[in-house]
């Protein structure tokens, strides 16, 4: 795909982020795009976020769940850039209205202490790196109507990131076994979800890892002070003004969000 439509396709989603209107899936309009193609849409929508005063403070890994790649028809999982607008604190009110479709999601998040950078980092590189981990809820939002999305659609819109919540107690990695630390997930008072750290590509050091890698090889490195969301444990939870959630992670503690 030629600059031109990659600029073109970048502007409009940041446009649609903006004015919270959705569009056309890219790939009705692009039979041939490829998911390169798709990184290149997504890092002009992000540098025009950067041009407001935005800065990059992490890294997310998406479709890390089989069911989803599935769905999506694809092997592997995908990554958008975190700015600092997308930042919410624990006890921070998510106001729907400034977003499109938002669904909720409940993930490990990673802060880095020393610097990643693949090819050839492995589960106990992450560790090494990690100086805490925490839960968080990942607001996934997109600008895509209807999440009519195929994989292109969702790397180009920044792998439909939204906003993020971060709580909780915060701890080393070597503290406990991420794989078999146990999620419980509740909407409005009730549990619609369990599940284990196993869920996220065997464990989500392994999904950190990949990122690393995978980062790597297109010569960019996670840095110290980076925050990582490693996937999704639980199902994507579609979520409305009124709406709570309270996430619980064994060894971490619980981390909830309410939207209004």
């Amino acid at each position: 795909m030629d600059t031109t439509r990659i600029e073109r396709y970048g502007d409009e989603l940041y446009q649609a982020l903006v004015e919270r209107t959705a569009v056309t899936p890219l790939t009705e309009r692009e039979a041939g795009i490829t998911i390169e193609d798709a990184y290149a849409i997504q890092l002009r929508m992000v540098q025009r976020r950067l041009a407001t005063g935005e800065t990059v403070i992490g890294k997310k890994i998406g479709v890390t769940s089989k069911v989803v790649m599935d769905m999506l028809g694809v092997d592997q999982p995908d990554f958008g850039q975190m700015t600092s607008g997308m930042v919410f604190n624990e006890g921070e009110p998510v106001d729907t209205a400034t977003l499109i479709a938002p669904k909720a999601e409940a993930e490990v998040a990673f802060m880095l202490k020393s610097d990643l950078r693949g090819p050839g980092v492995t589960a106990a590189d992450v560790l090494r790196a990690t100086d805490c981990v925490m839960p968080c809820f990942e607001i996934v939002d997109s600008r895509i109507r209807d999440w009519k999305i195929k994989i292109q659609d969702t790397v180009a819109d920044n792998a439909s990131c939204g906003v993020l919540t971060l709580g909780g107690v915060r701890k080393s990695p070597h503290t406990l076994d991420l794989a078999l630390a146990g999620m419980v997930l509740e909407k409005n008072g009730e549990v619609v979800s369990t599940s284990a750290g196993a869920a996220v590509q065997g464990s989500p050091v392994n999904a950190v890892a990949w990122l690393a890698n995978t980062l790597g090889r297109l010569g960019i490195g996670l840095k110290a002070g980076e925050l990582i969301l490693s996937g999704s444990q639980s199902p994507m939870l579609a979520v409305k003004a009124g709406d709570s959630l309270l996430c619980s992670v064994g060894g971490l503690g619980s981390t909830s969000v309410r939207f209004i």
